[in-house]
């Protein structure tokens, strides 16, 4: 049980690291961009925006379902490589079909990577609305000149 928690604790740390180094990266974008963002014609410069950060968002989804899929490997839970990515798909998005099952022994690190999915969708979420609401309240602030 220890070896679980801590095995999920440290990589839950890590995709949050990634999460927040990516977003500060996806902030100093926008912030270098900004002033071609706030220039005519602006519903399309938004629309690149949600684009932009909506592939980043996947992206980062992405790499902490490729992440746990590794750990699921390395520890020889799952016999496939394609059974360990369907098991951390499922259990990331807590989706939780039930038809592919981490060991009983193993059940804690399986909640661990539901806990950190729920986690990194609600805070990439929450990046995503701030990012589109701060673009658009500037875009806005520029047109009132």
């Amino acid at each position: 049980m220890v070896v679980q928690i801590a095995l999920g604790s440290a990589l839950m740390l890590v995709t949050i690291l990634i999460g927040a180094v990516s977003a500060l990266a996806l902030e100093i974008g926008f912030l270098r961009g900004q002033p071609w963002l706030m220039r005519e014609p602006q519903r399309l410069k938004l629309l690149l925006v949600v684009t932009v950060i909506s592939i980043w968002v996947l992206g980062v989804v992405t790499l902490g379902v490729w992440m746990w899929t590794a750990l699921f490997l390395t520890l020889g839970l799952f016999p496939t490589v394609e059974e360990a990515v369907y098991f951390a798909l499922v259990v990331y998005t807590t989706l939780g079909l039930g038809d592919v099952l981490a060991p009983p022994d193993w059940r804690i690190l399986s909640a661990m990577a539901a806990a950190n999915g729920f986690l990194t969708f609600g805070l990439q979420t929450a990046l995503l609305v701030e990012a589109l609401r701060h673009v658009r309240l500037r875009q806005v602030e520029y047109r009132g000149r």
